[in-house]
């Protein structure tokens, strides 16, 4: 017959060698390196598929983005269409594809700075801008106006006593932009280089972060 060893009402107690195995917790300082890894792998997953912090490095866009400004791009916009008006970081016609490629850790730590808005782009193979002629537009420059396809654009954004000298119209392709600065009398844009291609935005600048006291929407 079974007998029951507590009947009498005696406490159990565990052998002694399970009594001491009991789960020791680590320590953050030792999770710590691990949690920086993976915090470090979902950046550069964002900055790769979703978003990017991008610093500006120029005045070409004064005034809505001063030097030193910090702004976040949505690389999706790069997928949608595109609007006129959207600030947009593209890649520079200059840009040197016959560039030797840089070594693999250099690549990943100019990543990093990007990702943190620490560094400019890769400069000079990605400029900011705004978006003025869309695909299949005719864009012109007369008396100090931009012209879409005949008509005048509203610019409120645009620098004080900006001059533009004349352009001829330009009708662009179905896969190409006009972009220009806001800051027209500094500024590189498709003035200089032309349209750019559709495919070579990287993505639409949506708020401005940094600094704090200028944060806002684009």
């Amino acid at each position: 017959m079974f007998r029951d060893p507590y009947a009498d009402g005696s406490a159990y107690e565990p052998p002694e060698e399970l009594a001491d195995k009991k789960p020791k917790r680590k320590s953050f300082l030792a999770e710590l390196p691990v949690l920086i890894i993976i915090a470090l792998a979902i950046a550069i997953i964002l900055k790769a598929l979703l978003v990017q912090a991008f610093w500006i490095p120029s005045q070409s866009m004064v005034p809505t983005l001063l030097v030193d400004d910090r702004v976040f791009v949505n690389k999706l916009m790069a997928f949608t269409d595109l609007e006129r008006g959207d600030v947009v970081v593209f890649i520079s016609p200059f840009a040197d594809e016959g560039a030797p490629a840089e070594p693999v850790g250099t690549r990943i730590l100019e990543t990093l700075k990007q990702t943190f808005g620490i560094t400019s782009t890769a400069v000079p193979d990605d400029l900011i801008k705004r978006v003025i002629g869309l695909p299949g537009e005719t864009v012109e420059i007369l008396d100090n106006h931009v012209q879409v396809d005949g008509v005048v654009l509203d610019e409120p954004y645009l620098a004080d006593n900006v001059q533009m000298s004349d352009m001829a119209p330009r009708t662009l392709r179905n896969d190409e932009l006009w972009v220009m600065g806001d800051n027209r009398d500094f500024s590189s844009d498709s003035r200089r280089f032309g349209p750019i291609k559709v495919n070579n935005v990287i993505g639409r600048a949506f708020v401005r972060f940094w600094p704090t006291d200028r944060w806002g929407g684009l």
